[in-house]
């Protein structure tokens, strides 16, 4: 079969799909995976074909992330808004003589108009649960101020929020690119794969039968990666270090962050990586090391625990590990994942981003080396560790379109 990937949006959006790309086409499926060229990079890696989208993400976010996360929040509406079309006109284009479309992040609605177009199945894809339940809150709200009984009316609140935001574009686009009539209301009924792994998010019981949690799609190759000899040197030097590192996260005032993570270090070794966001002016003291960007399952196992912004990517990764995280999210479904970590009793409650306190990330790394929270760690990786995503991934996806 021939497969169109389409996503938009940072590489955790990216890496997942070129991994589901990677193990479609050693199934014997032809594949090609669209998304932002700055987050082609592993799909290029994995000889999994990839088309650059119009749009730079990277660049809006230096430019947004400033504001904080209503910002963010602003620049990823006008920056769909102002690529909806030019997507549409791309997806069209790959997607000819297509078997069918996988379909996710910011991208999503532009691939369900084309497989529409092109009379061929749309199957959407995520990491993060976008399908409405009673047993968890929108994961795009803050957790503590929805009440139970309110979970599967906010996700549902959240969904239509999306659906209105980006509806008048996405149809004067489909009439004019793709000859479409508008689309009144938000889809519901396509089948949803969700790169989730069911030991960091149980299945929910009252989601329908086109829901489906897959385990985390995870790039293959890390065990191969040749690391530089300053960080064998660093990791062979003592006792193993803490990860810290905030991904694709922007506008974070770095110098008065690092500042506050080495107090409250107080000697402890960890690495740092700058991600996006870059490290300012500041200078880090010789328990720090800065290193390049590695891969998480080479790195993550060598780590004592992992300080991070929440991200389902990097959340799943820590856990995969068998580490304990320490989370500070920004933005988005960061504070979900930041309280699942927490109900598993692997990570602390989430610390603030706005105002690091040197005290509260003393006490956080006192947390995550005791004793029990390390076996319970330990004991959620292996679990994660058992589940293949990527096999339960293609399968269904295979069965789907089978019928």
């Amino acid at each position: 079969m021939k497969l169109v990937l389409l996503t938009y949006g940072t590489e955790g959006d990216a890496r997942p799909l070129a991994a589901l790309g990677r193990a479609l086409c050693e199934a014997g499926h032809v594949v090609c995976l669209l998304g932002d060229v700055r987050t082609l990079g592993v799909a290029h890696a994995l000889g999994v074909p990839a088309v650059p989208l119009s749009g730079d993400i990277r660049e809006l976010f230096a430019e947004w992330g400033k504001n904080g996360p209503r910002g963010t929040a602003r620049a990823l509406v006008a920056l769909t808004k102002g690529n909806t079309a030019a997507w549409m006109r791309e997806t069209l284009a790959a997607a000819a003589g297509c078997d069918a479309i996988v379909t996710s992040g910011l991208a999503g609605f532009v691939g369900l108009s084309v497989a529409e177009r092109l009379g061929v199945p749309a199957i959407g894809a995520g990491t993060i649960p976008l399908t409405p339940s009673r047993e968890f809150p929108s994961p795009f709200l803050p957790p503590a101020c929805i009440p139970a009984w309110l979970n599967r009316p906010s996700l549902d609140v959240t969904n239509r929020l999306f659906w209105l935001a980006f509806k008048q574009t996405l149809n004067d686009a489909r009439a004019e690119v793709l000859g479409l009539p508008p689309r009144k209301s938000l889809w519901t009924d396509h089948p949803m794969l969700y790169g989730i792994s069911p030991s960091l998010l149980p299945p929910p019981a009252d989601w329908p039968a086109n829901a489906r949690l897959c385990g985390q799609w995870v790039p293959p190759g890390g065990e191969r990666h040749a690391p530089s000899a300053d960080l064998l040197r660093f990791l062979a030097a003592g006792a193993a270090p803490i990860y810290v590192g905030f991904g694709s996260m922007t506008g974070i005032d770095m110098p008065c962050m690092l500042e506050a993570v080495t107090r409250a270090l107080d000697g402890r070794r960890a690495v740092f990586w700058p991600g996006w966001n870059g490290m300012g002016n500041a200078e880090l003291p010789e328990n720090v090391l800065r290193i390049d960007a590695t891969p998480h399952d080479w790195l993550f196992p060598r780590m004592a625990a992992v300080l991070h912004h929440g991200g389902s990517g990097t959340t799943h990764s820590a856990a995969r590990s068998g580490k304990p995280s320490i989370v500070m999210p920004f933005a988005g479904d960061q504070p979900f994942w930041a309280g699942r970590l927490c109900r598993l009793g692997v990570a602390p409650p989430a610390l603030s981003t706005a105002r690091p306190d040197p005290g509260a990330l003393a006490a956080a790394f006192d947390f995550v080396a005791r004793e029990p929270v390390v076996a319970r760690a330990a004991e959620l990786g292996r679990r994660i560790a058992g589940e293949d995503g990527l096999a339960t991934a293609v399968q269904a996806i295979e069965e789907l379109l089978a019928k």
